[in-house]
């Protein structure tokens, strides 16, 4: 049987291709990290696998333009708003991705966020290390609200861990139907009903895709919204929040903290003001990056699922609506 030509963006020599192994027998395979070189390699390839984790950017439209036989394409990232752009959009090849792969990671940061700030971690730290006892009151979990914008896979795992913390789960979201029996939550609300959702809130848990649509959903307005003690968690993307404007309700006390792996500059400039609020718990986008299990082992398995999959001429999963962006 003859091999598909598979033609992977990435460094040559990055350790993840140690994932290629399982099918290498099975592919003829093309690595690289160099627009030129994948351009020309690009007119025989019929599967792309777009690491877009690992190395320098590649100008991937351009190699677009030589892949006239591709029959599909992987991202090895969950999100996918770098790996889009009108032609691949417009074409019918399908887009999968690395779904839910990180979701237990980033439900984890979720929890710590919440407790970071119920048990004032900070001021346990401090006075740690300035050896002294100082005895003060900690606030607990069961009874608060924790609301999810983003309920997909990461939202609903990081629902899920909540649930067992005694957390009341409250979600938004565009079709609130699909949720309707949805045992996680308590609530359910529509995306034209954020005002009244966010008034009720303890935490803010940001699990949604970045699209035009979702860009700065999540600003002035919406802070003024919500009590002055609900805290804000964000595992999605930066830009879903106006960041000058969560400056601005940080530093006024309009909410009482965040708790961030993403930001809307990555990496967070040194001028930014959010490094040194008290009010503020900082990830460097690397709470998804697990040791044991390595974070990009764990992504690569469902390319590898996939490409299987599709030797076998079987449907895909993970499949991306590259209309939506998610």
């Amino acid at each position: 049987m003859r091999k598909p030509n598979l033609l992977v963006v990435c460094p040559p020599d990055h350790y993840v291709l140690r994932n290629l192994d399982a099918i290498r027998d099975d592919a003829e395979i093309f690595v690289g990290n160099d627009t030129g070189a994948l351009s020309r390699h690009a007119a025989d390839a019929e599967i792309v696998l777009y690491s877009g984790l690992t190395g320098a950017t590649v100008d991937f439209p351009e190699v677009w333009k030589h892949a006239k036989r591709v029959q599909w394409v992987h991202a090895l990232s969950a999100g996918v708003e770098k790996v889009l752009f009108p032609e691949l959009i417009e074409s019918p090849v399908p887009l999968t991705n690395a779904k839910g792969v990180f979701k237990r990671s980033l439900a984890e940061f979720a929890v710590l966020g919440m407790l970071y700030f119920s048990k004032r971690v900070r001021r346990l730290v401090e006075n740690q290390r300035a050896h002294q006892w100082d005895d003060f009151k900690v606030d607990w979990l069961p009874g608060k609200v924790m609301g999810v914008v983003g309920y997909g896979e990461i939202g609903r795992e990081c629902a899920m861990l909540a649930k067992a913390l005694g957390i009341k789960i409250y979600a938004a979201r565009r079709k609130p139907a699909l949720s309707k029996e949805d045992a996680i939550l308590d609530r359910i609300y529509g995306a034209d009903q954020l005002d009244e959702f966010l008034h009720e809130l303890d935490t803010l848990l940001l699990a949604a895709p970045l699209t035009p649509q979702t860009q700065h959903m999540i600003g002035e307005t919406q802070f003024r919204a919500m009590k002055p003690s609900a805290i804000v968690i964000n595992v999605g993307r930066g830009p879903l929040i106006d960041e000058a404007a969560l400056v601005r309700a940080l530093q006024e006390k309009t909410i009482a903290g965040a708790a961030l792996d993403v930001f809307e500059t990555e990496p967070l400039p040194k001028s930014s003001p959010l490094w040194d609020m008290e009010n503020v718990l900082i990830s460097p986008h690397c709470t998804d990056r697990t040791q044991n299990p390595d974070w990009l082992d764990l992504a690569m398995e469902p390319f590898v699922e996939n490409f299987r999959r599709f030797a076998k001429g079987e449907p895909l999963i993970n499949i991306v609506d590259k209309r939506a962006g998610y």
